[in-house]
């Protein structure tokens, strides 16, 4: 068994929650070792667009946590002592300037996620990075063994900051409850065939589903829908069994029949793109079975009833997660068996846990990197302060 000189700490993943655990830990003097099999902080660079999205302008605790659907409690302990302020602080500590937009996103000056993963490697410099791909963990002589492709090593505390799926089979050997996961913040397919209106986005439109209402933006697929909306709702229906519906609503309140009595002799296809986009307009009146080039004096009562039930509530069927689809999963290590005040594990002493490898997830809007950061922060001053 390899003893690694100097360190007492190992961070396995080199991802944002990982790097930032590093960081904080060695703001305290303490110089862990970080195992990641590929080039670190490769997963921030397609965030935000590109740009890295790295924070959300609200600076209430219970308001910034209400954003995610899984974690929201578990949050509020975490979010008391490193929230969007000392995030904030974090970059502007590491030389990136951040500007917020009108939406309430945070963004670095230079719309560059390239960029705040440099500053962050800069940051951590002098803390050694393994490129090795951890096979297991595994309690040994109070402290842990960790077994890569390469080697053994012995380390007396873990802190696992792995996202996605990678590291819930190691966590699971450690006798940790993990929620499977799933897709969330993801396109959806539905059993209507909707390729013809590929493209086509409409701006804060109501959604109905589930018996909750939202607000937002929406765009349709070539096998179904997507964009912010869609996010929003395919977290909130993540453990949901498919089918189920959503009901669009276009044109809000409408007096329909005066619109088409004060333009007597237009078209109704062109009276129609008043409210929705054009090729829209044609399918809701296709699916109507409605001529569009009918003047508007030729729509009767039944006509007119049929197209507001399309532009009130367009209806349609979600089937599954779109293939491929997903920004982000929801599922990772129980809550119930993790401290929030620390993110030790309540199982196996010495064993952390931060970013999306917990059972947490937001919304998009920079949502899911706080809390990468918030959890590395909790975990670095954890681990640094117990044994």
């Amino acid at each position: 068994m390899e003893p690694v000189l100097k360190s007492k700490i190992a961070v396995i993943g080199g991802g944002p929650a990982g790097c930032a655990c590093a960081y904080f830990l060695k703001q305290k003097g303490i110089y862990p070792v970080i195992f990641e099999k590929n080039s670190i902080l490769k997963t921030l660079l397609p965030t935000g667009g590109g740009r890295c999205n790295l924070a959300y302008g609200d600076f209430d605790i219970k308001s910034l946590a209400s954003n995610y659907p899984r974690g929201e409690k578990f949050l509020y302990s975490v979010f008391s002592r490193f929230s969007t302020a000392e995030t904030l602080a974090f970059f502007e500590d590491i030389g990136v300037k951040t500007y917020m937009q009108e939406d309430g996103r945070f963004f670095p000056v230079s719309n560059s996620a390239a960029d705040v993963r440099r500053h962050i490697i800069d940051a951590i410099q002098g803390v050694k990075v393994k490129n090795e791909n951890v096979n297991s963990i595994n309690t040994c002589r109070g402290g842990f063994e960790i077994k890569t492709d390469k080697a053994a090593y012995f380390f007396e505390k873990v802190i696992i900051a792995i996202g996605g799926h990678s590291a819930l089979k190691l966590i699971k050997n450690l006798g940790h409850t993990i929620a499977a996961p799933v897709p969330s913040l993801t396109a959806l397919k539905t059993s209507e065939d909707l390729s013809e209106l590929a493209g086509v986005s409409l701006k804060n439109i109501k959604a109905k589903f589930a018996g909750a209402i939202l607000g937002g933006d929406l765009l349709f697929t070539h096998n179904g829908v997507s964009g912010p909306l869609i996010y929003k709702i395919s977290s909130l229906m993540a453990r949901k069994d498919f089918p189920y519906k959503i009901s669009f609503d276009f044109a809000g309140q409408v007096d329909l029949q005066n619109v088409l009595n004060e333009n007597s002799q237009k078209s109704v296809k062109n009276i129609i793109s008043d409210f929705v986009p054009k090729s829209l307009g044609g399918y809701i009146l296709k699916s109507a079975h409605i001529d569009g080039n009918s003047k508007c004096a030729q729509i009767d009562g039944k006509m007119r009833d049929k197209i507001l039930k399309y532009l009130n509530e367009f209806e349609i069927n979600v089937v599954s997660a779109a293939n491929g689809g997903e920004v982000v999963t929801c599922g990772g290590v129980s809550l119930d068996e993790v401290n929030s005040k620390t993110m030790q594990s309540k199982i196996v002493p010495n064993l952390f846990f931060c970013g999306e490898v917990l059972d947490i997830d937001g919304f998009c809007g920079g949502f899911n990197l706080q809390n990468c950061w918030s959890t590395a922060f909790v975990a670095a001053e954890g681990a640094a302060a117990t044994g």
